[in-house]
């Protein structure tokens, strides 16, 4: 697996895989034990502890051990750094089609 370092890199590296979408997607709902995790996926319980080292590593969630039960919650303000680089590749987008917007309403009105 490539050396991600850049956090983004690693945030979209772990949004990459549909099952951990689908563990994050259920976290967004509220915590969940590991073991009620494998109901988003036919995937083992090992399998699921793979994905959720991932998501861990990425700083998107967060567990906790109470006795026996280890639950794992999303990370408040995990996506914001996600959020951010988005908005930021779109605005250039956005001065472009503002700019394409009013060049076809001045053409319009010269007709």
């Amino acid at each position: 697996m490539p050396n991600y370092s850049d956090p983004i890199d690693i945030l979209l590296n772990a949004l990459s895989e549909p099952v951990r979408r689908r563990i994050v997607e259920r976290l967004a709902r509220g915590p969940c034990s590991v073991s009620g995790l494998t109901e988003v996926a036919p995937i083992s319980l090992p399998a699921v502890m793979q994905h959720l080292g991932v998501l861990e590593e990425a700083k998107l969630i967060v567990s906790e051990k109470v006795g026996r039960v280890r639950t794992v919650s999303l990370k408040p303000g995990a996506l914001k750094d996600l959020e951010h680089w988005a908005a930021a590749q779109s605005r250039p987008w956005e001065r472009k089609l503002d700019h394409l917007d009013a060049y076809l309403k001045e053409t319009k009105e010269e007709e």
